[in-house]
């Protein structure tokens, strides 16, 4: 069994029957739901993330935005639907860990002290939390949401074109498209911000 996976199309039916559950408010269905989604996920995020605590928290906040949220879903698998959210769950603790780190070691060098200083945030958070706070974040506003999606999916959680296409319900062929398309307009909304720097923000 792959636990990378979630459970075949012959429980999407159930799946959604649960979920209509969840939406009334059953929390034996959410049960149920968490049974049989958990350990794939739990996987899956763990080869994203080596903090087994950061995983078990977004492993949680992924099921409790599932319990509000179960009535906003129409169509689609419900595992590539919580693997959505999964994913942006871990994007958000990865950020705020990133500021963490960036705020710690800032007032270190304030303090003046090696003693308590911290290690520098790595490449993958300096990343991230330009996402949310540099030109890049910026720049990602300003492309359609569906090209925005697809970036997240292939640049941030690293999905493979056929991983995305099934996260997001959509031929593989459109990911590839959509990707090309996203790269380009977010070239053209990094020069628009920073002029005199050339394509993604080096120097021309």
């Amino acid at each position: 069994m792959n636990l990378l996976r979630p459970p075949g199309e012959d429980r999407n039916n159930d799946d959604d029957a649960l979920l209509r559950a969840v939406a009334q408010g059953d929390t034996a269905a959410l049960a149920t739901l968490y049974d049989r989604h958990a350990g794939w996920l739990l996987a899956r995020l763990s080869r994203r993330c080596a903090d087994t605590e950061t995983v078990r928290e977004v492993l949680q906040d992924t099921f409790v935005t599932a319990w509000r949220s179960a009535g906003s879903h129409h169509g689609g698998q419900i595992g590539g639907w919580l693997w959505v959210i999964a994913s942006r769950r871990l994007v958000d603790a990865r950020r705020v860990h990133a500021r963490a780190g960036l705020a710690a070691q800032a007032e270190a060098e304030r303090a003046g002290s090696k003693e308590w200083a911290v290690a520098a945030p790595s490449a993958e958070e300096r990343v991230l939390a330009g996402l949310e706070y540099g030109d890049v974040g910026v720049a990602l506003d300003r492309i359609s949401p569906e090209l925005r999606e697809v970036l997240r999916a292939t640049v941030i959680d690293g999905l493979t074109t056929r991983e995305t296409a099934r996260l997001l319900d959509i031929p593989e062929g459109t990911v590839k498209t959509r990707a090309m398309r996203a790269r380009r307009e977010l070239r053209a909304a990094l020069e628009l911000l920073a002029p005199e720097a050339g394509p993604l923000g080096g120097t021309a």
